[in-house]
This record gives structure tokens, C-alpha cells and sequence, in this order.
């Protein structure tokens, strides 16, 4: 799988088709874009070696002429390789579940290196997926050596994705410029409405009929990072609140198994404050 990102201009996809020539490779699915209001030029390419004598490092290396050339930044891998992944949740255990359940019937491909949680409720459901726990406790006082621990534990296990699966707490400036690009976190969409405990509860009162979930990278700015994924459900006046809950819910875990899924695939591309992705 090659995937760049690039100033647009002549000859980029000539570029990368003739390179990948040269080695007989088969190209299986091409995806680009020209985004015109930043002038930016993305692409996914998902091609065959065709059993050609040749190492993905060796395509990496090779590949450096064609970047230059064109001021690129590229990935190169292997799209069979699991993304090795640290799954942070904390007393919401629906999106844990809906994962762990995915990665193992196989439909999500990824190698769970383990789940951080300030409590300790899912401590026997990763005993249950053999998957270690790592009980890391919050407070206003311990948050900085919380997330110094957090961080070292993603630097020892050699984590490439962090997933905020209903993780309440806010992470600082420092931790998210440092999981930049590599951390997904879920919310409802009732944002900026309905802050605080509750907010189905809330949203019960002022009788919504919409609810829906945003999965995006985090930034320094709460619940405000490039957008992967949404989507929402129709609900009514028959719903009471648990109902709108359990709705919530459900629609929480589909957009963030979505957004888990393509950023492992690597079709989610980061263009400024959004994102551009290849479904």
C-alpha cells in the first residue's frame, strides 16, 4: 500500500503508476484527490508486487527518487500487517467491547497491545481476550505522571494507534501534540450542546430528534480535532431516556469501528484542520 500526500501539479500519478511498472506490480485500487481550495494532491494506492523479487524497504528506498522529485511525503507498508494498537476507556464499556470483538472475528485488523483505563472495571474482560490491563489512576494532582506513564507505555510496546474508547478524561496540550495524528477519540454529537453528565438525559428534555457520534484525532482543543467519521440515527417522542442512550450507543460503536478501520487501512488522510478519506 503506498500512500502520499503532496503540492498538486503534472505528473503525479504517471509518477507513481511508472514506478510500480518497473516492478510488474498490479495495481488492485487507486484513489486520489485534488483538493483545490489548499492545493494539496492525496492518493492510495493499493498494488501487487505480483511476486517480484523485491523487499517492501527496497520499494521504500527506490521510492525516495519519485518523493523528492516531487516534494512528497509518503507511506509505504505492508497492509496485512495488524496496526499495533493501545485501546484507553473508562468506565463505558461498549466501544472496548464492540473492538475487542471485531479485532477478534477478524474484521478489524489490528494487535491489541493492551487497555489503559483509570479504573478497574474491564480488568477481567482483558483477562477474558488475554490482553494485559494497565490500571493507570487520575487525579488533578498525579495527571502529569499518569501521562508520562501512558506515554512511555506507548513507546515501550511500540503502539502506532491510541483509541479513546470513551476515555473521560481530558488528555493536556503536551500529550496531544504528542499522539498527533495517532489517536482517535469518540463522542456524541450533541457538542457544544448538552456538555457535562448526562447529555442524553438532556437531550430527553429539549426533545431531539437526531443523535449521532463524531469519531476524530484529538488536538489541544477538547473534541474539536479532523473528523474522520459521523453519523447519526432518527429517534422520537416514544424514546425515553435510557432508550436514547442505548441508541447512542450503538451508533458510537459503528462510527468508531468505521474510523478505526480506515485509519488502519490508511485512507484517512490529514488536510489541515479536516481530513480527506478514500472509503
Amino acid at each position: 500500500m503506498l500512500t502520499l500526500t503532496c503540492t498538486d501539479g503534472p505528473g503525479l500519478v504517471h509518477a507513481v503508476t511508472g514506478y510500480l511498472m518497473k516492478f510488474g506490480a498490479n495495481i488492485m485500487a487507486s484513489q486520489q484527490f485534488d483538493d483545490r481550495l489548499t492545493g494539496k494532491f492525496f492518493m492510495r494506492v493499493h498494488f501487487d508486487a505480483m511476486g517480484a523479487p523485491v523487499t517492501l524497504e527496497e520499494l521504500r528506498h527506490g521510492f525516495e527518487e519519485v518523493s523528492q522529485a516531487h516534494a512528497m511525503e509518503f507511506a509505504l507498508v505492508d497492509v496485512a500487517t495488524p496496526t499495533r494498537t493501545l485501546i484507553m476507556v473508562s468506565k463505558f464499556g461498549h466501544c472496548l467491547n464492540d473492538l475487542l470483538f471485531r479485532a477478534r472475528v477478524g474484521t478489524l485488523n489490528i494487535d491489541i497491545a493492551g487497555i489503559v483505563s483509570n479504573h478497574q472495571d474491564y480488568e477481567s474482560l482483558a483477562a477474558s481476550y488475554e490482553i494485559p490491563y494497565h490500571h493507570i489512576p487520575v487525579t488533578a494532582d498525579t495527571k502529569p505522571a499518569a501521562e508520562a506513564a501512558l506515554l512511555d507505555l506507548i513507546d515501550t510496546e511500540n503502539v502506532d494507534l491510541i483509541v479513546l474508547a470513551r476515555y473521560m478524561q481530558v488528555l493536556s496540550g503536551s500529550a496531544s501534540r504528542a499522539l498527533s495524528g495517532r489517536a482517535i477519540n469518540i463522542h456524541h454529537s450533541f457538542l457544544p450542546s448538552f456538555k457535562g453528565a448526562k447529555p442524553y438525559h438532556q437531550a430527553h428534555e429539549r426533545g431531539v430528534k437526531l443523535i449521532g457520534a463524531t469519531a476524530h484525532y484529538i488536538n489541544d482543543d477538547l473534541d474539536e480535532g479532523p473528523i474522520i467519521e459521523q453519523d447519526v440515527v432518527r429517534v422520537d417522542h416514544y424514546f425515553d431516556p435510557e432508550e436514547l442512550v442505548a441508541a447512542g450507543r450503538d451508533v458510537e460503536t459503528q462510527v468508531l469501528s468505521r474510523a478505526v478501520k480506515w485509519h488502519c487501512e490508511r485512507r484517512v488522510f490529514p488536510n489541515d484542520g479536516r481530513t480527506v478519506v478514500f472509503r
